[in-house]
């Protein structure tokens, strides 16, 4: 976030910062890294917080905002910070004391980057007669690292008028060891106090995300090469590196090398260097690494080291997903079988048929599906077990003596990225995870007590919804005790490995509890969510996989809707109409036609266009009067119009207006014709009339609208049929 951005935010809400905040957030950072970092800092960091603290208010002001900026070069003619007042002599201190300094040689890269097109051709054409002038600014650069040598270059260069931030990497790695990830600038701190994030305010115990100095040091290490790597620097360079990279004793720093060496190994791969691939990923002991390190060694033509490899991940797995991964491929490529554990999957997996307009959201399809079948079913996900671990371990994770967090900013408990929870609390773990199968009574009516004590407040955990109980209680009534036990003790041990991958339905039915992971013709099943239903299965619960096949449903109804509006945008403007056709079997079975007050003023040009004018709409209900009736008329239907943003956008609103929430499945008549019936010079609705012969005797008009729009759709799914 830049400085204009936080301030356009401020202005927008309302709440104006302190002039001085950003050097607010900046001390208070120091102070909580001197606290609790201390046993972490080399004497460079000691030393920049202790002579940043000796520097001047306006001094340490103007550095804190060159490193809220982006990059380190900086034009002294540019800064423009007039509460500090007059910048020269705050810029000669800081040049004295060693926190700016005119650019050099190893400042090359940075120079040219921040330099103007303009500025790097006055540059450029003293050295090169007729070069071309309609370089872009990438290639301009491509260029100039390519046929400009770096001493020359910032030899002739004025560099008098610009300078360079120094102590950069001390300044990051403090903020790194704040926010225990690599970031430019205190955006989140500006965030905080306009609102925008929310922090564990009432913490006040703070545990080191690092225990020593030594994996601190690997973590910075690693996470620092991510970053460059993200920020598209040069990925050969930093592949160059890897045979000095340090060792990663520490889980922190592990996973990020593990990262690291996965993507250099992707990017390694697109160079065709499939060689250095592969000693990139024997760098990693990711799932992910293993993988792609088995598939180049087979590609290779090494097969024996391949099949040794396999052979070790089986016998001596480092994750569930890497045992899953190399089982598959060991069967196929050493056992010949012929299909993978995936394809198994999904070609084992029940179909069920959808009407294929429900194709925009398969999840709430197929709930809808299994609820038309008297079953429950309920989008679960990773938000339920994540829910339930929280709730039922709360006061261990947030309001225990010990429970402490890394920083203001960090909702996970320390005992959980850390992986202590489980061995520091292990005797109450079981006593609540037995609790669940001997009374689960009483661990509803804990669960519903926490969240009526804590609801809202913020958690590294899961999102608080005003629903959320409801799969939950559902579970604990039909699910097994000991299987919901069996996954939750998981997350305790293995927290961070255990959060995500979970199948996206759990369905009720006669047999009690099932799970469920959707799928689509065009949807790839996840080895970490084929690890997912192996490991609920091994806990005692059916989980499967269901493909849903999009077909043109004859149960199907549809209900065309058409609004008239005081206005364009939902946000601002209001409804003065609804019409609404409902179809069912090739016909239109019903309809709804409501005038509504806008409670608000009509345009005159509105009124031309639609012929509804304040006088027919004064003595007309409010949206909240028909609201139920509106809704009841659509139960169980798709929500169908032309150009349907529109008209959904603004009947959504109106709900949101009344504190209720709106959502249906869509169709748009539009965007269906246009994939149909292409070739079409219009696809407006006065357009699409007149070219298939449908009546539109009162155009913008809302009853008359969804019927010519109802004609279309019949129009579209005569179309379908024949497909």
């Amino acid at each position: 976030m830049t400085f204009d951005q936080t301030h356009w935010i401020a202005r927008r809400r309302k709440r104006p910062l302190p002039t001085f905040y950003y050097h607010d957030h900046f001390v208070e950072m120091l102070d909580f890294v001197a606290t609790h970092y201390a046993h972490v800092l080399l004497d460079e960091h000691a030393a920049f917080i202790r002579e940043f603290r000796e520097l001047s208010r306006e001094e340490q002001c103007l550095y804190v905002r060159l490193v809220n900026r982006k990059g380190i070069v900086f034009a002294t003619r540019k800064l423009r910070y007039p509460e500090l007042g007059e910048l020269e002599p705050l810029l000669r201190a800081l040049r004295e004391n060693g926190w700016i300094a005119t650019p050099g040689v190893e400042h090359f890269d940075d120079v040219v980057g921040f330099l103007t097109r303009t500025e790097i051709y006055s540059e450029l054409l003293p050295r090169f007669t007729g070069l071309s002038r309609s370089y872009k600014k990438t290639e301009l650069l491509e260029f100039v690292r390519e046929n400009v040598s770096a001493s020359d270059f910032m030899r002739d260069l004025r560099t008098d008028r610009l300078f360079v931030q120094e102590r950069v990497d001390a300044a990051r790695y403090l903020l790194f060891l704040y926010f225990g990830r690599v970031q430019d600038g205190l955006a989140k701190f500006t965030m905080r106090d306009l609102g925008l994030v929310r922090t564990q305010q009432s913490q006040e115990s703070y545990e080191p995300r690092f225990s020593d100095r030594c994996e601190a040091m690997e973590s910075y290490y690693y996470a620092t090469r991510l970053h460059d790597l993200k920020s598209r620097k040069s990925h050969s360079a930093l592949a160059a590196e890897s045979n000095d990279w340090p060792s990663a004793n520490f889980a922190r720093s592990a996973a990020l090398r593990n990262e690291l060496a996965y993507r250099l190994g992707r990017e390694a791969e697109k160079d065709d260097a499939a060689d250095q691939a592969i000693r990139l990923y024997e760098h990693g002991d990711s799932a992910k690494c293993s993988e792609r390190l088995i598939r180049l060694l087979l590609s290779a033509g090494r097969k024996d080291e391949a099949q040794a490899y396999l052979q070790r991940c089986i016998d001596d797995p480092r994750s569930d997903e890497e045992w899953l991964t190399a089982r598959d491929i060991f069967e196929r490529k050493f056992e010949k079988k012929r299909t993978s554990m995936v394809t198994d999957v999904l070609r084992a997996a029940a179909t069920i048929d959808i009407d294929e307009s429900q194709s925009g959201s398969p999840e709430n399809a197929a709930i809808g599906y299994f609820e038309a079948r008297g079953q429950k079913a309920f989008r679960t996900e990773n938000l339920l077990w994540r829910t339930f671990f929280g709730l039922l371990f709360w006061d261990e994770l947030y309001a225990n003596p010990e429970a402490a967090t890394h920083s203001p900013f960090e909702l996970l408990p320390s005992a959980l990225s850390n992986g202590s929870f489980y061995e520091t609390h292990s005797e109450r773990i079981e006593s609540r995870l037995s609790g669940i199968a001997a009374d689960p009574k009483t661990v509803r009516h804990a669960l519903l007590q926490t969240s009526a004590q804590h609801y809202g407040t913020p958690n590294g955990l899961f999102r608080w919804r005003r629903s959320m109980n409801d799969a939950l209680f559902t579970l604990i009534e039909h699910g097994d005790g000991e299987s919901i036990a069996a996954i939750l003790r998981r997350f305790c041990r293995e927290y961070e490995d255990s959060r995500y991958g979970y199948p996206d339905l759990m369905i009720i039915d006669d047999q009690g509890v099932r799970f469920v992971e959707i799928k689509t013709d065009v949807d790839q099943l996840r080895r970490n969510q084929l690890t997912r239903i192996r490991q609920l299965r091994e806990a005692g619960f059916r989980a499967d996989v269901v493909r849903v096949r999009w077909v043109l449903d004859p149960e199907q109804v549809y209900v065309v809707v058409d609004v008239e509006t005081t206005g364009g945008r939902a946000d601002g403007h209001r409804v003065t109409e609804i019409g609404a056709v409902k179809v069912k079997h090739g016909q239109m079975v019903d309809r709804f036609q409501t005038l509504l007050n806008p409670q608000r003023r009509i345009p005159g040009n509105i009124t031309r266009l639609t012929g509804i004018t304040p006088a027919m709409v004064a003595d007309a209900p409010y949206f909240a009067d028909i609201a139920d009736d509106f809704e009841t008329f659509l139960d169980g239907a798709i929500f169908v119009a032309h150009n349907v943003e529109f008209d959904y956008g603004f009947i959504a609103r109106e709900f949101e207006r009344i504190g209720r929430s709106f959502r249906y499945p869509r169709l748009c008549t539009c965007s269906s014709m246009r994939k149909l019936y292409p070739g079409q010079a219009s696809y407006s609705l006065a357009a699409l009339c007149s070219n298939f012969g449908v009546s539109l005797t009162q155009h913008h008009r809302a009853l008359c609208d969804a019927e010519a729009a109802a004609e279309l759709l019949l129009l579209i799914n005569e179309k379908r049929q024949e497909a």
